[in-house]
């Protein structure tokens, strides 16, 4: 269990989660430790993942650090469970998911955001922070989702104070004038009004726009009661934490390993090269149907998900006591299944450390691929994100090239993993 109360937490911040949670594997199948103040049981079998997340759901409630919620906002659909995580869960999932309501028709715009990230990546003729520059474009392709097209002054308040939110986020919740988290909770406090101004605009307006804000607004539970502003606030506000750092660090591990697979990232041009030709060498937008047929790509996505497992595990909390396979997971302790672990496990993925798309041309083992998580907790956005990327990689290799500047091997967290020096091409 560590030392007293900080337990094992500063040898798992200090290296590779890999690492940490492999070694202790080979020790015990199944883990007991002390994260942040807490006792913890880190589960890193299928059986187990499948046991916490799915079958047996109801006795595991989603937990966060409390810092953490008073940023994104206490009504945000991941901190909850039962009747108003369903229906709201459900509603996020809908107003994201691939029909010609929401997601087709967002992809012109969504090809206009790439083609304009890139262009301007070429034209700063410089070295750019891949991570960051990631962060940036998808941002803006949220923003779409979430409110359609919104007056340029509004989307730049929001931007400047979500920035500031973002950098706190992570930061030790001190409530010390001037520290980072305090600076979070300050710009937080100014995204509520802001979005409070939307959403009253919107409403005196009557503007009945397809998109997550307008179907928020347009909600109704069973009862017929609707969202209140600080719900809508909160939900608009989680999608966007929820989507931005885990897409740009994905996206940002997909340029490293088709830089590091020449003969992959051939195959890949090759099939958007086709493509390309077929729409006049890109005087025609993408069609949804081009989007649904990259089988290459899209396993180069999937690899690079597993590869990479940006979310490592999910944390999840006993709320009673709990016997799995004849142990007591007692009440009150926090509950980790390992996705990174069963991810890079040589019993359902053979050289684990090697990356090859191919594997994918058969479906995983149940239970083996979790890259957004499972069961009722899934991530409802994971559509728009394969989305992005594929528009992302259809435009990047087919009129790109770029190269490593600084260290080619290593990984950071931050919490999400992404190469050392955030990994920075030339294009």
């Amino acid at each position: 269990m560590g030392w007293p109360y900080i337990g094992e937490t500063l040898q798992m911040y200090s290296m590779d989660p890999s690492i940490f949670f492999a070694t202790k594997q080979k020790v015990w199948r199944d883990i007991k430790t002390h994260i942040l103040g807490c006792p913890c049981v880190m589960l890193a079998s299928p059986e187990a993942t499948k046991f916490v997340l799915q079958t047996h759901a109801h006795l595991f409630k989603p937990t966060y650090p409390k810092s953490k919620e008073k940023l994104i906002g206490p009504s945000a659909v991941f901190f909850h469970q039962g009747d108003y995580h369903s229906s709201l869960r459900k509603l996020i999932q809908s107003s994201l998911s691939p029909n010609p309501n929401t997601l087709q028709r967002l992809v012109p715009d969504i090809e206009a955001l790439a083609i304009s990230a890139l262009e301007s990546w070429a034209a700063a003729g410089t070295v750019i922070n891949t991570y960051h520059e990631m962060k940036k474009f998808v941002f803006d392709v949220g923003f779409l989702a979430i409110f359609g097209r919104l007056e340029g002054t509004y989307k730049e308040k929001l931007k400047e104070n979500y920035s500031i939110v973002d950098k706190g986020y992570n930061s030790f919740p001190t409530k010390i004038p001037g520290t980072a988290y305090h600076k979070a909770l300050l710009a937080r406090k100014k995204l509520g009004q802001i979005l409070k101004q939307i959403i009253c605009e919107r409403k005196e307006n009557k503007v009945l726009q397809k998109d997550l804000l307008g179907d928020l607004l347009n909600f109704q539970d069973e009862k017929g009661q609707s969202l209140t502003e600080d719900q809508i606030s909160d939900n608009i506000i989680g999608v966007l934490f929820a989507a931005q750092d885990t897409t740009a660090s994905v996206l940002t591990w997909i340029l490293k390993y088709l830089h590091d697979n020449p003969d992959i990232l051939e195959a890949v041009k090759a099939e958007q090269k086709a493509i390309y030709e077929a729409n006049d060498k890109c005087k025609r937008p993408l069609t949804w149907a081009q989007i649904r047929d990259m089988p290459l790509t899209h396993r180069v996505t999937l690899e690079s998900l597993r590869m990479a497992s940006i979310i490592s595990f999910a944390f999840r909390e006993a709320v009673v006591d709990v016997e799995y396979k004849g142990y007591l997971i007692p009440k009150g302790w926090k509950v980790m299944p390992l996705f990174r672990n069963i991810h890079h496990n040589p019993e359902f993925f053979s050289g684990p450390q090697n990356f090859d798309p191919s594997r994918f041309e058969v479906t995983p083992k149940p239970n083996t691929f979790i890259p957004f998580g499972k069961g009722v907790h899934a991530c409802p956005g994971n559509e728009l994100a394969k989305l992005e990327m594929l528009i992302l990689i259809h435009h990047l290799v087919t009129k790109f090239r770029w190269e490593v500047a600084g260290s080619q091997s290593g990984i950071q967290y931050g919490p999400f993993p992404v190469p050392r020096m955030d990994y920075q091409p030339d294009l």
